[in-house]
């Protein structure tokens, strides 16, 4: 009787999750879309991009190069934060405009570091943004953009296009990671699988729904909103800045949230730990640094991924046939994610083991922030105490 429960409620959170929660699995929401039939960039559109920087000197010449070749009808400029490089990134940074003859429209700023109370990245993005602020000439648009991506040379324009023609305040872009050793083919979709389930794309592009959230690597915003709202230092402490400030600027108007094809991450993840480190940074504050919703999400990943192929395969019937369903059913709704970094849908049936990981590097999380290491990035531990 007990495992014939546990596989209704595995059926039962699947069918609720693939029908009630946004359509997150579909993955309709993607940038070719998001510029109407016929917009374009409004006359005389200014941009600013706004780029945090820390220990980049591999990525930074490839990254700050694709911002300079935008094709961009508007003016374009770009501002590198140096957040305590050690490894000469705005040196870098600098030559590489200097080499494509666009050293005019490259400002780097030196970061002394976050103050306390403050993240690393968002420290470097309010230096920026303060910077931008203080010149004469406003843009209309400000690119917050991360240091390890690349863009395709006609990403600012429908960017801006969509942005003008929606009146969103906040656009922003979930970067595609990079998905070519063994380890990211088996948990870079379900990363972005995962993080859709959380923030449906849907629910956060419609003004209705109290959903809200962005992607960091991407996030165009208007900066009179984003002043309006109280700037930056209304989300200093967050770790998880995209969607802290995706919640803010939500306040303020549209936002729009959507997949890209045409800006990819220049990180390797190539080991079982890069994955790790990835997540564990800010999976627990993902559950406000509660214990109890930390048990509870632990409860909910055994129900929802584990129990359906542990009772299909032990369970009698009907318990087994039940957890059967749900388990291809969870199949089914990770084909698309799969599909979306070319890879076999065969590997959706292996989302259970993956979800077991990512449980893992949950918890994991939780246990570094209790021992006062958690939110570690670049050898800063963010988290609050």
């Amino acid at each position: 009787m007990a495992s014939t429960l546990l596989a209704l409620a595995a059926l039962a959170a699947w069918l609720y999750l693939l029908i009630f929660n946004g359509g997150f699995w579909r993955l309709t929401e993607h940038d070719r879309k998001f510029a109407p039939a016929g917009a374009s960039v409004p006359e005389g559109a200014h941009v600013i991009a706004i780029v945090p920087a820390r220990d980049e000197a591999e990525v930074i010449a490839t990254s700050v190069a694709s911002l300079l070749k935008q094709d961009f009808a508007g003016r374009f400029e770009v501002v590198l934060v140096d957040d305590e490089s050690a490894d000469g990134t705005g040196d870098v940074a600098r030559a590489k405009a200097a080499e494509l003859g666009a050293a005019d429209r490259l400002a780097v700023l030196r970061s002394d570091g976050p103050a306390d109370g403050w993240t690393g990245k968002i420290a470097a993005m309010h230096r920026g943004f303060a910077y931008v602020r203080g010149l004469e000439k406003q843009p209309d648009f400000i690119l917050f953009c991360d240091a390890d991506i690349a863009f395709a040379p006609h990403v600012l324009a429908r960017l801006v296009a969509g942005a003008a023609a929606r009146d969103t305040v906040l656009s922003s872009l979930m970067v595609k990671l990079r998905c070519e050793s063994p380890v990211e083919k088996w948990f870079i979709p379900a990363f972005v699988f995962f993080f859709q389930m959380l923030y449906p794309f849907r629910a956060v592009n419609d003004p209705k729904s109290k959903v809200a959230g962005a992607a960091g690597g991407v996030m165009l915003a208007r900066p009179e909103a984003l002043a309006k709202a109280g700037g930056l230092p209304a989300i200093r402490g967050a770790l998880i800045d995209d969607c802290a400030l995706g919640t803010l600027m939500k306040a303020q108007g549209p936002i729009w949230l959507g997949l890209t094809d045409d800006v990819h991450s220049l990180r390797p993840y190539p080991r079982f730990s890069d994955i790790e480190r990835m997540v564990t940074r800010s999976a627990y504050a993902q559950l406000d640094y509660s214990p109890f919703k930390l048990a509870g999400a632990t409860l909910g990943m055994v129900v929802v991924y584990l129990a359906p192929p542990v009772l299909a395969f032990f369970a009698e019937s009907p318990a087994g046939e039940i957890a059967l369903v749900a388990w291809l059913i969870m199949a089914q709704a990770y084909v698309p994610s799969l599909r979306f970094y070319g890879l076999s849908p065969m590997r959706a049936l292996a989302l259970p083991a993956v979800a077991a990981c990512y449980t893992w590097f949950t918890a994991v999380s939780a246990w570094r922030h209790m021992r006062g290491r958690g939110g570690e990035w670049k050898g800063r531990y963010q988290a609050p105490a």
